[in-house]
């Protein structure tokens, strides 16, 4: 290591390539099944062979990797782009469809594990993929869901020490609450839950099946389908997304995706006997609130006649249970970051498509899957602006910011200002970014088009309005937009503090 250079990216590299390695047993599952269905076994076991010799020589940086604070930040950051450069190696050697271009394949891989849902497969389906590479896609978002280094920290001991650290530096600002005296045990308590609450909801989904009320959703579109709503990933195996299946379907997975954006520590403590967390617990009251108050303003909007042109699922204005389902699915669907579609919402109104745009900046907890600012930040810039509102009229007064009954620290408070500022800076300019480069490339984008595609990128929900709509893809975007977006995507999903860190002098110097 260089004297001036502070920081040790032997070590940082070192456990990239143990998380890289491991990541290959991961591929077994679509292995076992594209041994099954008979297509798209040698693809699996050569992205297998892949993973492993990249992770073995990664780990050879490094005999006795020691993490501090710095290196944290860099194994974090690292271990995102590795993972999904090496997730994007079974799209590339498959050869199907527009997947299998490197910059795409590398655009759904980032967009799989950052659970952002945002595809560039020209034809969504079984006709033009393996059954194997499609359950891969999924599976990515189940694995990116509660965090693949939350996943490291509780299966690898070599990650035990430091866990703590890299934690924190994976869900930045309102992390992720310590819920037992070990970090590992933490963090395996958190993928216990989110692994209970998949496999109910698969077994669910199944069930509809079974009673003849989801005739489409079989056990494969099950298990694919608990796979992205926990992880509020949103990929689907139909191209119709979840308007592909039946009303009971959509009513099923409502509640799932609430849970999905519900801060997982909340979930643990109710399976400790501490159910009253829930009603105690002021973020999730807000949280409630939110999906309650937006979808009801949508109900109105829908059942009033608001659908701009002809819908593929019929008329909703007038029609009560269809304009309850279609506006809960959706709010519910833009603000936790899932990004699933129960029909076009291209197709609704004016109105009612403002308030979905509005939905793309807001985000599920804080301990959830879920993306964006996220609700708890809200919360905390409200009763902020609340408190500045009292503070004019009572000067003389001293009234802390305070959240569950505790009064916040102020730099906490100053934080959480920051961070929205700057999310919404970066929101800006990426938008721009992409305005000026489609117009280079001679692409016609129009400026809401740029600004609902980065909103859906940067914050990790998926589909957007316009040409990224919920029954579109991004695959009209130049490359180096693409690959731009990918960067949005991955500082999105570190929630851009662990990447924007490293680009800083003082990072790496003293």
């Amino acid at each position: 290591m260089s004297e001036k250079l502070r920081v040790d990216w032997r070590a940082s590299c070192s456990l990239v390539g143990t998380v890289v390695k491991w990541l290959s047993v991961a591929m077994a599952f679509p292995l076992a099944l594209a041994a099954y269905y008979g297509d798209g076994v040698t693809t699996f076991i050569a992205s297998m062979v892949i993973a492993v010799a990249i992770g073995w020589g990664l780990e050879q940086l490094d005999d006795d990797p020691d993490l501090g604070a710095r290196e944290g930040f860099l194994m974090v950051a690292l271990t995102w782009l590795a993972v999904s450069l090496v997730g994007a190696v079974p799209y590339v050697i498959a050869g199907e469809g527009t997947v299998a271009q490197p910059v795409n394949a590398i655009f759904e891989s980032m967009s799989g594990f950052t659970t952002t849902g945002a595809t560039v497969m020209g034809s969504i389906g079984f006709e033009r993929h393996s059954r194997a590479l499609m359950m891969w896609r999924q599976q990515t978002q189940w694995l990116g869901g509660m965090g693949i280094v939350v996943l490291a920290v509780a299966i690898l001991p070599e990650l035990s020490v430091g866990g703590a650290q890299l934690m924190d530096a994976e869900a930045p600002g309102p992390g992720i609450q310590k819920l037992t005296p070990r970090i590992a045990e933490t963090a395996r308590a958190l993928w216990k839950a989110y692994l209970g609450i998949t496999a109910v909801e698969m077994a669910l989904l199944y069930g509809l099946h079974l009673a003849g009320l989801a005739p489409d959703m079989t056990l494969y579109q099950s298990v694919a389908h608990g796979f992205t709503t926990m992880a509020t990933g949103g990929f689907s195996p139909a191209a119709r997304s979840i308007e592909a299946f039946s009303a009971a379907v959509q009513w099923l997975i409502i509640p799932f995706m609430v849970a999905a954006g519900t801060n997982f520590a909340l979930f643990w403590h109710a399976l400790n006997g501490e159910v009253e967390v829930f009603g105690e617990d002021t973020e999730f009251r807000f949280y409630v609130g939110v999906l309650a108050t937006f979808s009801a303003l949508v109900t109105v909007l829908l059942f009033a006649g608001g659908t701009a042109e002809q819908t593929a699922v019929g008329p909703i204005g007038g029609e009560v249970e269809k304009a309850l389902r279609h506006a809960i699915f959706q709010v519910v669907s833009l603000v936790t970051t899932t990004g699933y579609a129960s029909m076009d919402f291209n197709t609704w109104g004016t109105p009612a498509q403002y308030v979905l745009f509005v939905m793309l900046f807001v985000g599920g907890s804080a301990g959830s899957t879920g993306g964006a600012v996220k609700i708890v930040r809200w919360l905390v810039v409200l009763k902020s602006i609340k408190r500045e509102l009292f503070t004019t009229v009572h000067p003389e007064a001293v009234r802390p910011v305070r959240l569950g009954g505790r009064a916040l620290d102020e730099q906490a408070v100053r934080g959480i200002y920051a961070f929205t500022l700057l999310y919404l800076v970066i929101f800006f300019v990426a938008a721009l970014v992409v305005y000026v480069d489609a117009a280079r490339t001679g692409m016609d984008l129009i400026a809401l088009d740029a600004m609902s595609a980065v909103a859906a990128t940067l914050g990790n929900v998926g589909p957007g309005f316009g040409i990224v709509g919920p029954m579109n893809s991004y695959l009209p975007f130049p490359s180096t937009t693409k690959l731009f977006m990918v960067f949005l995507m991955w500082i999105g999903r570190l929630e851009i503090l662990p990447v924007l860190v490293l680009l800083t002098p003082t990072y790496w110097r003293s």
